[in-house]
């Protein structure tokens, strides 16, 4: 969506703020031996006390509060029983509505002590999202935040996950433009002021290729490579964009 006014900016600010208070929650519960469900769970009543919803399962019928992606699982990884263990990766995506408004940010979270490479990828998602901060203006073109994105994955090592990337959203969670993590020359349209965007770096540590599990909503890397994730919700201004998602929003 483009922000027609300052009412809408307001509702977005709070649907964003849900956002990272679920994220914050979430984060705080993630040590091995605790469930994906469990870490759900304290989502779900993050936004139930925030008068907010889960909105994959309002758009989608998603089978959960958020998305919860482990290790090889890129992302719409179901809660359920799993238990995280000591040296995982786990995604933690999350979409809430409030009052006619979505907002969507996603995190990589250690799970203890983790492997140099699953560090290094963890940080290089993060860093990418960053410097793609620096294009996510009015006048650049949205293929340049996927070149930038791209770029810095490769220079660390990594591979970008070409068939997920950002969206625009406000009204529901995908709506125009997609974002892509690479220069895609098909994503040509001009940023303006006050559009509604997710940025959010999505790679791999191997061929960046994902297939689709049997449960028919998590993607999985076709080599069971680890990945990472980072995403926050932006409005694009003449400057820094803002950033709806982040602490302090």
């Amino acid at each position: 969506m483009c922000i027609q006014d300052e009412q809408e900016l307001v509702y977005l600010k709070a649907a964003g703020r849900i956002v990272r208070q679920v994220l914050d929650a979430m984060k705080a519960e993630v040590r091995p031996g605790v469930s994906t469900q469990y870490l759900d769970d304290i989502g779900a009543r993050v936004m139930q006390e925030n008068g907010a919803s889960s909105a994959p399962r309002m758009v989608y019928k998603f089978p959960g509060a958020s998305c919860i992606s482990l290790n090889d699982e890129a992302v719409h990884g179901i809660p359920g029983d799993r238990q995280l263990k000591e040296g995982d990766l786990v995604k933690l995506d999350v979409t809430v509505e409030k009052d006619g408004y979505m907002a969507d940010a996603a995190v990589t979270v250690p799970v203890g002590r983790i492997s140099a490479q699953a560090e290094q990828l963890m940080m290089c998602a993060e860093r990418a999202f960053h410097k793609a901060m620096l294009v996510a203006r009015a006048g650049f073109r949205v293929f340049e935040i996927g070149k930038v994105v791209e770029r810095e994955v490769r220079k660390s090592g990594f591979t970008v996950i070409r068939e997920l990337g950002g969206h625009g959203i406000g009204r529901t969670i995908h709506e125009l433009p997609h974002v892509p993590n690479y220069a895609d020359p098909q994503a040509r349209q001009i940023m303006t002021e006050g559009l509604v965007i997710t940025v959010e770096p999505i790679i791999s540590s191997g061929s960046g290729q994902v297939f689709t599990a049997k449960d028919g909503w998590t993607l999985r890397t076709g080599d069971h490579a680890l990945s990472a994730h980072f995403e926050h919700t932006l409005v694009i201004t003449s400057g820094a964009p803002i950033l709806l998602t982040a602490f302090g929003s």
